[in-house]
């Protein structure tokens, strides 16, 4: 089998990089293995004590509930989370950081130009319920449209994508939530990658389509569009209202084409859901590289996940631009240590049943190889979910870790490409915004075709560098900004996995 890895001298655990069987003595200490093990597993690289620390990547990722011995498997049955040490080294490497923004000529991709300057990727008519009791309507009219053959004849329209969700009626009509949904419906709404946008409500909810169009202001009423099933005659009436105001569309939004657009024009979406033991080796420190060559371009790569960078948030606080960034950051990680406290649960519920499975014991490991994603570049900024992202490098919105949800707000703050990793495994697509798939492992990347768009697995089994690979990820980038169609794409994946954050009570 191959040598176990070590990620940092100071670590007193080894990860597996291939399947061990029982009787074997991976680290060759004299101590075989009871049973199986998966690679991406950790296993004691010496004895630790009892309420030591577990060191992986140089970092505490949880305390020993007894003694382990030499070569011993490290996972849930003897590795306990426990809250970390919360000093932080504000700004230490904001210095090294800097100096770690690549220098390179300036490159383009083949982009839409919007009116207002900005650049899409996709050309999209969206089709947004205001509430879910018109996400049928909407669903229905984009299918039909789609079935009729009408959008064939225009190669520059991507397609029509229905934005239906759960909620926004049963709500407060301000406070927290409305104003989360609102962000997240208008920041849909005047993405780069939509052409025209058309809000469909019911007519009586909290989510009035007043206060969409109270956004639009009289220059923008031939991008963006309105109307309710109760105005219009009810629910079939609505289908084909919407269909015909589509129809009607076609045309101006066909008329725009690609041409030569700035690398920094780019607002890319980091993403991780079905981790394993390689993510934080492979597949995250790579889209690492290819973050930081974005920001070397001048554009703006989008780190998320909140709940999966704790325990990590020390490592962009070392290195962030400003006090204000500081303050944000900690501000939503007290945040989020109160609001899981408050409904009876802990931020290391995070690991689903599928990352223990891969390896991942607690959060503080999950976030350390989450972190990564983000690569060696200053945090410039920290926003809202949702929130419009207008400053350039690296910066953080803070999301839950439920990707659907997560990405949702980073498309909302203007994401025209999502990079999403995984170990596990995952189906994920998303609209207006492309997603690209990055498999941790061989294994995966042979196990799931279709889904997976590049494999990260050959840096453990073929010796690609993190660098190379990472220069692989950006030209990838650079390629699906262009039109070409992602594995998610193809599968038609994306027409279900808007689901805005739903805070506040359901009444």
């Amino acid at each position: 089998m191959s040598e176990p890895l070590v990620l940092h001298p100071s670590d007193n655990v080894a990860v597996l990089t291939a399947r061990a069987q029982a009787g074997e003595d991976p680290l060759g200490l004299g101590t075989p293995l009871e049973k199986p093990l998966s690679a991406g597993h950790k296993i004691a690289r010496m004895a630790i004590p009892a309420g030591a620390p577990i060191l992986k990547f140089g970092q505490f990722i949880g305390k020993a509930t007894r003694a382990i011995a030499a070569g011993d498997h490290v996972h849930t049955s003897n590795c306990i989370f426990e809250n970390p040490e919360q000093s932080y080294a504000i700004g230490a490497d904001l210095a090294a950081a800097q100096a770690a923004i690549p220098q390179s000529e300036p490159l383009t991709f083949q982009g839409f130009l919007r009116p207002d300057g900005r650049v899409g990727t996709r050309n999209y008519i969206a089709l947004l319920a205001t509430v879910n009791c018109s996400a049928t309507v909407i669903r229905r009219a984009a299918t039909e449209i789609e079935a009729s053959g009408v959008l064939d004849a225009y190669p520059d329209i991507d397609g029509i994508v229905a934005l239906a969700h759960g909620t926004g009626c049963g709500m407060a009509g301000s406070g927290p939530g409305f104003e989360i949904l609102d962000r997240v419906l208008w920041g849909h709404a005047t993405h780069p990658n939509v052409g025209a946008a058309v809000f469909v409500g019911l007519g009586c909810e909290v989510m009035q389509i007043a206060r969409m169009q109270s956004h639009f202001g009289a220059e923008s009423t031939a991008h963006f569009h309105g109307l309710t099933i109760q105005d219009t005659g009810g629910t079939r009436a609505t289908i084909d209202a919407i269909k015909d105001h589509v129809v009607g569309l076609l045309p101006e939004v066909d008329r725009i084409s690609r041409s030569p657009q700035p690398m920094s024009a780019l607002r890319v979406a980091l993403q991780c859901g079905g981790s394993d033991g390689f993510s934080g080796i492979t597949a995250n420190p790579a889209l690492g590289v290819a973050s930081d060559l974005l920001v070397g371009q001048g554009g703006t790569a989008i780190l998320s996940e909140t709940p999966e960078i704790y325990g990590a948030e020390q490592l962009l606080l070392r290195r962030a631009a400003s006090d204000a960034v500081v303050q944000k950051l900690i501000g939503q990680i007290k945040w989020w240590e109160q609001y899981t406290a408050l409904n009876g649960g802990s931020l290391d519920n995070n690991p689903s049943p599928g990352n223990k499975q891969g390896g991942i014991t607690t959060i503080l490991e999950k976030s350390l190889g989450a972190a990564a994603k983000g690569g060696s570049t200053p945090l410039t900024a920290v926003y809202d979910y949702a929130e419009h992202v207008d400053v350039p490098g690296l910066v953080f919105m803070d999301t839950p870790g439920y990707d659907p949800v997560s990405v949702t707000g980073q498309i909302a703050g203007g994401a025209q490409i999502v990079v999403f990793t995984t170990g596990r495994g995952s189906a994920f697509g998303s609209k207006p915004a492309p997603t690209i798939k990055l498999a941790t492992s061989d294994q995966l990347f042979a196990q799931m075709p279709d889904d997976m768009d590049l494999n990260t697995g050959d840096i453990l089994s073929q010796g690609v560098t993190i660098a190379e690979k990472g220069h692989e990820i950006f030209d990838l980038i650079r390629a699906t900004a262009s039109g070409q169609a992602t594995k998610s794409e193809t599968l038609g994946l994306g027409d279900h996995e808007f689901v805005p954050w739903q805070i506040g009570a359901v009444m």
